[in-house]
């Protein structure tokens, strides 16, 4: 995504296309709420999702914004992102793929370890252990494989479904977090690194103390909402909960990868508002505006907004809010898309816990920095 934003650094016009502004602007008014409108849209999101990232480049190459040159650099990241994820030799299809299947065969063994490290723990504390554990290293082994380890130990345990919701998003924000320490760790840390020309460890300088108080929260939070689903965990009266097939596994990795190619496609065709709009707008306003990375690539937002002549401040408070609203709704992140697809959570499962949990930690972290200035 950063080659193409690049590319369109330079060929897009100077003033901005209101005709085309409009036609976006709809397009990701329409992402943003037909999903919550119909229930046929909400089962199939990433059909959905493809074809308005379809739309979205026939409309850019309708207004002579893209070129083919353009839309066949897009194209080639669409396919190949989902395999190969920010130059690295593996993507999330083939590690949705590998863990299923790992999973799969070796779940009654993998899940008794599990239960014998809650027996030890009990549920709350095992949540926040495994909250803050994955979310701190996820920088480290990358988000696509947190993410999956992440949704594989949920779907195993045997709670209701609404505690499984619960898991799941809370867990999603400390790994969406955690894994932008590092430029290893997912694709909006290593374009921010790249675009800023910094060292390795300059996001964890940048972002750490606010990362790691993240992780924090989600790791709180989700042990004080697993308190509720600790009895259905007793003892003598558990059972390894493991409904999938090879085809479920294939059927899932599938939807993945699709989801992906669909979401790479859908921010690069918004690059034009992120150019025209977002990245000449103050600290205050981007913070709040960043919020629709809840739907779009947030890795598209950074190409736009990082550059050189940027603040410490200013950087800072734009990949916080990038972080942060990326876990709000399914499309957000990749912890989201992983665990969303795992679990079976649709968009208002999530939506009705990642909504409201967001803004909270926007409303707190706003307050830190700009008002505390912490």
């Amino acid at each position: 995504m950063a080659d193409i934003f690049e590319i369109l650094l330079r060929q897009l016009p100077q003033q901005p296309d209101h005709a085309l502004t409009a036609i976006l602007g709809a397009i990701l008014v329409v992402v943003l709420v037909a999903p919550f409108l119909s229930r046929k849209i909400e089962e199939n999101l990433e059909p959905f999702f493809l074809l308005m990232g379809i739309i979205g480049v026939a409309v850019n190459w309708a207004y002579k914004v893209f070129d083919w040159e353009i839309i066949k650099e897009l194209g080639y990241s669409a396919v190949k992102t989902p395999v190969i994820l920010s130059g690295k030799p593996i993507g999330i299809t083939e590690v949705v793929f590998l863990a299923g299947l790992i999973f799969l065969y070796y779940n009654r063994q993998i899940y008794r370890a599990i239960f014998s490290l809650i027996d030890r723990l009990g549920l709350p504390l095992f949540a926040f252990v495994m909250t803050f554990l994955l979310g701190s290293i996820a920088s480290i082994i990358s988000v696509i494989v947190t993410a999956v380890i992440l949704a594989e130990i949920v779907a195993g345990l045997p709670i209701s479904k609404d505690g499984k919701v619960k898991f799941a998003v809370y867990s999603a924000f400390s790994v969406g977090l955690g894994a932008a320490l590092t430029p290893v760790g997912e694709p909006l840390s290593t374009i921010a690194v790249s675009k800023l020309g910094v060292g390795f460890t300059y996001l964890i300088d940048l972002l750490g103390r606010d990362v790691f108080t993240g992780i924090a929260i989600a790791s709180i939070a989700n042990a004080l909402a697993m308190r509720r689903y600790a009895s259905q965990l007793q003892k003598g009266e558990r059972r390894i909960e493991y409904a999938e097939t090879l085809r479920g596994v294939i059927n899932r990795t599938i939807r993945v990868y699709i989801f992906v190619a669909a979401l790479e496609l859908l921010g690069g065709s918004l690059t034009p508002l992120a150019v025209w709009y977002f990245s000449k707008m103050g600290p205050h306003m981007l913070y709040w505006l960043n919020t629709i990375s809840a739907v779009v690539d947030n890795a598209t937002l950074t190409a736009a907004e990082i550059y050189k002549g940027l603040t410490v401040f200013q950087q800072r408070s734009a990949l916080l809010s990038l972080l942060i609203s990326g876990g709000m709704l399914v499309p957000g992140n990749i912890p989201n898309i992983v665990m969303a697809g795992r679990l079976k959570i649709n968009m208002k499962e999530w939506a009705r816990l990642g909504v409201p949990f967001g803004l909270g930690m926007l409303i707190l972290f706003y307050i830190l920095l700009f008002v505390v200035h912490f």
